[in-house]
């Protein structure tokens, strides 16, 4: 087979790219069976047999069977990684080595599959999702030019540690999601209910998916619903092609795939920047424990060593799915830099846009403000920015179109108000409640504290400034854009499910690169050796974990303590830095003292979630541990599974479901308005179940401060109309439920006392437990 030369711009082209070619079977003849096995044992694919096979006995302890295993391995690998294997082979050719290409194509193959399914699913007809690689495989058996792509390419070598790193960080995260959230979020009922909402609301969305697009809010028929929905497309076509349970997909099975390519685009991101892959290990690691780090005993205050991967990416789907596929439009990007020339680069960076407008709503606006950067240092360098322009020009039109159409304008709330998370924080940190106003005094030092947590963190980019030219790269001006993008919104906004911080925790990828970019640079200038690098490493990280041990300043403070100590530890920590600072330059000089205080720096912020987890297991425990707190579970109503699986398997997809429970179970009193578990489980649309979180055209919180299951439900009538018949059941109330709001079915909550009258307008087809379904007549009347 000829070997396909590197593509300029490509990833083997860049600088620092290990791309040393695997010559054949032999040199010679060929070779012994002995021979084999050792280049196996050698190669990649240990680390990725071991991983896997871990995952799957991961899975398979918590709940998932042998045969939705087995379905969804094969739906991954022949659905979408193969067929997107083989575009990637034709739009976007070049010399990478096995793990990249498959998460290229996995990506590819998760975009593809979202725009499909949205088509067909509009059609009425959902499983001709699967269709789409079955011909892709018919097109590349049939086009002759095309079928070279069935084998393997011309393929980069890594080093052997490289795979090992990179399947240890996949294998951390496997871990912590057993540990942290399979634990804490079963497969079975009732143990499925726990105290935060998040799950029933995502399952609540994948069901609406697979019976509607476009889609509407399924607790509260018929409203619009604008939110960033497409990963619910992509759960939903799974579920259709193989049959998996979507609670199962939510809670075990989507995000995982999600994870290990992020991990891996964003090494091979780390790679092309830098040219090292010691580097991009250390990008890798960062994106997934980078955080502001938190020097106190105990819980960390918020928003300290809080957000990001860990704590986002089963809790927020839209997240992790958003967040593989931006990393695919930066990777594109460095092409478009590069000059790479080709209609498959922009045909793929037009998908990727599309997908990612309707995945998750922070990243355009941030590419937007990166793309402009660029543009504008192209024009001061003289440069013509034309294919910048375009790729702006693209993200723009992407983006009003999902503030115009998907999102509808409405802001969901999030409001203007400066400092608010610092409010917060200063309420965390001494113990206040949330709507005390701190004194200003108190508001600016949170603040100061906040930022230079966020300095330590990422002083690595500091380091660009011994290469200036450096900063004029248009890879750094992008991530550097993209990443104070992130941070504007934190300090401008507010919101009172902290949303605005989805933009920040966007943005770690993009800012942890640079960091680390400016820290190689440094280190290359200043000529540190690896010796005295590991030496300072270990001294910031002694340092992040001893300091609150001698500090012993636990948060929230006790009651009469001082404000001031809030600050202790990072005042200690100035002065030992400074101390140490003063003590290296005598000796070392200027520029290594620099660069040796920057790697300590970025050994305290870098991984500052992970000492954030192991202060949390260290004082809790490993079972008192999880993604929110086992908390106190609610009193679940018997029958609620039963009642709800009868209702989807005997209703229509589009019939509208009125219920008489509108609270969270366990906080009726005061009503907690956040409920989903009836249109979760049934798969169906309900009248008005819970409204306090609802992302349509309602009345939004005017002070992030403002409790959302506060704000009282907006269609009064409706409210009126669908409780009427519960409360006062009578032939005209029913009429007007079934001919206005299209009611259908019943669900009763007999623990709230429902008029007994009901079955004189409504037969009694179904009871289970505290429920009864009743299904409205045609003719209302007794």
């Amino acid at each position: 087979m000829t070997a396909t030369p590197p593509v300029p711009g490509s990833v083997s082209s860049t600088p620092g790219f290990v791309s040393d070619v695997e010559a054949g079977a032999a040199r010679g003849g060929l070779v012994s069976g002995a021979g084999r096995v050792r280049r196996v044992l050698v190669s990649g694919w240990p680390p990725v047999v071991l991983v896997v096979v871990g995952t799957v006995a991961v899975l398979w302890s918590y709940g998932v069977s042998v045969s939705d295993l087995v379905l969804f391995g094969v739906y991954l690998a022949l659905g979408l990684a193969l067929p997107g294997v083989l575009l990637i082979r034709v739009l976007y050719p070049g010399i990478r080595t096995v793990a990249e290409e498959i998460a290229l194509g996995l990506a590819l193959g998760y975009a593809v599959e979202v725009l499909v399914y949205i088509a067909v699913r509009a059609a009425g007809a959902p499983l001709l999702v699967a269709v789409w690689p079955i011909a892709v495989y018919l097109v590349f058996l049939v086009v002759p030019r095309l079928r070279r792509h069935w084998r393997s390419p011309v393929r980069a070598r890594t080093p052997i540690w490289w795979s090992w790193c990179l399947a240890l960080l996949f294998a951390l995260l496997v871990v912590w999601s057993a540990v942290v959230f399979f634990r804490a979020n079963s497969l079975t009922w009732p143990d499925l209910v726990m105290p935060i909402y998040d799950m029933p609301f995502h399952l609540a969305l994948i069901g609406e998916l697979k019976h509607h697009v476009p889609p509407t809010v399924p607790w509260i028929a018929g409203d619009p619903l604008y939110y960033h929905w497409f990963v619910y497309a992509h759960q939903a076509a799974s579920s259709w092609i193989t049959g998996i349970e979507p609670v199962v997909l939510l809670c075990r099975l989507s995000m995982l795939p999600m994870l290990a390519a992020f991990l891996i685009v964003i090494a091979m991101t780390g790679h092309r920047v830098t040219g090292s892959r010691p580097a991009a290990l250390v990008i890798a690691a960062g994106a997934i424990f980078v955080g502001a780090p938190s020097l106190f005993l105990g819980q960390s205050p918020y928003p300290f060593a809080w957000g990001g991967l860990l704590d986002n990416s089963w809790n927020s789907p839209s997240q992790t799915f958003g967040g593989l596929l931006f990393a695919l439009v930066v990777v594109l990007l460095l092409d478009v830099f590069r000059r790479r020339r080709g209609a498959g680069l922009w045909v793929l960076l037009g998908i990727f846009l599309v997908v990612v407008m309707g995945a998750k709503a922070v990243y355009l606006p941030m590419l937007g403000v990166g793309l402009a950067a660029v543009a504008v240092v192209e024009v001061v360098r003289r440069r013509p920015p034309w294919s910048i322009l375009i790729a702006l020009a693209m993200t723009a039109a992407c983006l009003v179109f999902a503030q115009l159409v998907l999102f509808g304008g409405v802001r969901n709330g999030m409001t203007f108000y400066p400092l608010w998370a610092m409010r917060r924080s200063w309420a965390d940190m001494t113990g206040r409640v949330y709507t005390a106003s701190p004194p200003l005094d108190s508001l600016l030092g949170v603040t100061l504290l906040y930022t230079l947590c966020w300095a330590i963190a990422l002083c690595g980019i500091v380091g660009l400034l011994s290469r200036p030219r450096s900063l004029t790269r248009s890879d750094t001006v992008l991530m550097l854009g993209i990443g104070a993008a992130g941070f504007i919104p934190v300090f401008l906004l507010g919101h009172a499910g902290h949303s605005h911080f989805f933009f920040l925790w966007s943005a770690f990828p993009s800012l942890v690169t640079v960091a680390v970019q400016g820290i190689l640079i440094l280190l290359r200038r200043a000529r540190v050796s690896p010796t005295a690098t590991v030496v300072a490493v270990g001294a910031g990280m002694l340092a992040a974990c001893l300091i609150p041990v001698v500090c012993r300043v636990r948060v929230p403070l006790p009651a009469g303590a001082p404000e001031a100590l809030v600050y202790l530890p990072y005042v200690t920590l100035l002065v030992i830095g400074v101390l140490t600072a003063v003590a290296l330059t005598t000796t070392m000089g200027t520029l290594r003292t620099w660069a040796l205080m920057t790697v300590a720096l970025s050994a305290i912020g870098l991984p500052a979630c992970w000492y954030a987890i192991v202060g949390k297991f260290a004082q809790k425990g490993i079972d008192k541990v999880s993604i929110h707190g086992r908390g106190i579970v609610p009193e679940i109503p018997q029958g609620t599974l039963t009642a709800a699986r009868w209702l989807r398997a005997h209703a229509d997809p589009d019939d509208v479901v009125a219920t008489n429970t509108h609270c969270r179970w366990g906080r009726e009193n005061p009503c907690d308005t956040v409920l989903f578990w009836l249109s979760a489980l049934s798969e169906r649309h309900v009248l008005v179940e819970g409204w306090g979180y609802a992302p349509t055209r309602r009345p939004i919180p005017q002070h992030p401060d403002q409790i959302i299951e506060d704000i009282p439900f907006w269609d009064k009538e409706r409210l009126r109309a669908n409780d009427a018949v519960f409360n006062a059941p009578s032939a005209a109330a029913v009429q007007r439920l079934r001919d206005r709001y299209g009611v259908r079915w019943l669900v009763a909550d007999q623990r709230l006392s429902p008029h007994p009258m009901i079955g004189q307008f409504a037969d009694l087809t179904f009871r289970s437990g505290a429920y009864s379904i009743y299904r409205l007549r045609d003719n209302s009347r007794p």
